[in-house]
């Protein structure tokens, strides 16, 4: 079972790449920004681990937003073993995968995760602008914008304006 914590990693990873300024932005672009996401998050911040990192960011991003098939998600579970551990509280699985593989794998396995548990939950922002995703954990599951104070706003503010301009024109 994938925690909170580990939800919110794979959240954040699917946000590093955001748009600033109408410019896509990539927040692990830069080597040492990269180590120290890495290092924040429980990698170790080698270069081999940010380079499989970024591959599962990027094929994770396309999966969500419906443009490529999980399958494409399969070569990172190469080489992952699960064991059982057994303790006076019951079973837990250990995983065991390459260290430089570790965080994608990580990562993958959260989205797997979220799509059996709450499913249809993780999505992008429904501003077409706006690369982020956002992970609905409200009730009603009708969160529809990363960010209410910014993407919410702006969507708002723009049908608003858009309903007024049609308005005086008719």
């Amino acid at each position: 079972m994938v925690d909170r914590e580990q939800q919110d990693a794979l959240l954040e990873l699917l946000n590093t790449t955001p748009v600033v300024n109408g410019v896509v932005q990539d927040q692990l672009a830069d080597p040492e920004a990269a180590k120290s996401w890495q290092l924040a998050h429980g990698g170790r911040g080698s270069a081999a681990e940010r380079r499989h990192l970024l591959e599962a960011r990027d094929v994770l991003q396309g999966v969500v937003r419906g443009g490529r098939p999980a399958e494409l998600l399969a070569p990172f579970l190469e080489d992952v073993i699960s064991r059982p551990r057994l303790s006076p509280a019951g079973v837990s699985w250990e995983l065991d995968a390459p260290k430089e593989h570790r965080m994608a794998v990580e990562a993958v396995l959260a989205w797997s995760t979220l799509q059996e548990t709450m499913p249809g939950r993780l999505r992008p922002c429904d501003n077409p602008e706006c690369r982020r995703f956002l992970l609905d954990r409200s009730k009603t599951n009708n969160a529809r914008w990363c960010s209410m104070a910014v993407c919410g706003n702006r969507m708002k503010a723009r049908r608003h304006y858009q309903r007024t301009r049609d308005g005086a024109a008719g």
